[in-house]
């Protein structure tokens, strides 16, 4: 079997250019996750490495299979500036990226993930709506019989945004966004109007 790893950071690279900084951070009983960080113009996107690495695996299957099973890795994309010291997202990807491993959760679109605390200091955002992959970062297929891997854009939400979004949905909470022009780039964003 091909290291994974690799043919996923050049997958980034070949899309998003070359990282300008990288974190990695190591749990207790999990392989390191890293964070990549690359810039495109105003736009800062923060990419976990190490996610894929092995595939998620259903919290009720008795034994994991070491091959088959869904990848992913995490990508967030953030607006540079605004006095946001978006840097320091750094810790909560990585806990978000190792949470397959420490929690035996399966990441897939739809799904909030909560960071217990804010994004970054000052942010108004405490969890994340991971979106559809395929539209920045195209699937990695890998052989057969390995799963592709697939980057998840996530997307901040707010507190009242999460609670609303348990209620009603994903797709209820983004065609929110939709209808009210929302920028889900901007770091200091408020809460869409959710009346």
């Amino acid at each position: 079997m091909a290291d994974v790893l690799p043919l996923v950071e050049a997958r980034l690279r070949t899309v998003l250019g070359e990282p300008d900084a990288r974190a990695a951070v190591t749990f207790l009983g999990t392989d390191r996750i890293e964070v990549l960080r690359f810039h495109e113009g105003d736009i800062v996107r923060y990419a976990t490495l190490g996610m894929s690495a092995h595939p998620m695996t259903d919290p009720t299957a008795m034994v994991a299979d070491p091959v088959v099973g869904p990848r992913a890795e995490l990508v967030l994309s953030v607006r540079a500036g605004a006095g946001a010291d978006t840097d320091k997202v750094l810790r909560p990807l990585a806990v978000l990226g190792a949470s397959p491993q420490v929690e035996g959760l399966v990441v897939a679109p739809g799904a909030s993930l909560d960071v217990g605390g804010p994004l970054w200091p000052g942010a108004p955002f405490t969890s994340v709506l991971v979106a559809e992959p395929g539209g920045l970062v195209e699937d990695l297929e890998l052989d057969a019989p390995m799963d592709p891997v697939r980057f998840l854009p996530l997307l901040p939400m707010t507190p009242n945004e999460a609670a609303w979004k348990r209620v009603h949905g994903a797709q209820a909470i983004q065609e929110r966004w939709l209808t009210n022009g929302t920028d889900l780039r901007d770091p200091s964003r408020r809460s869409v109007p959710l009346d």
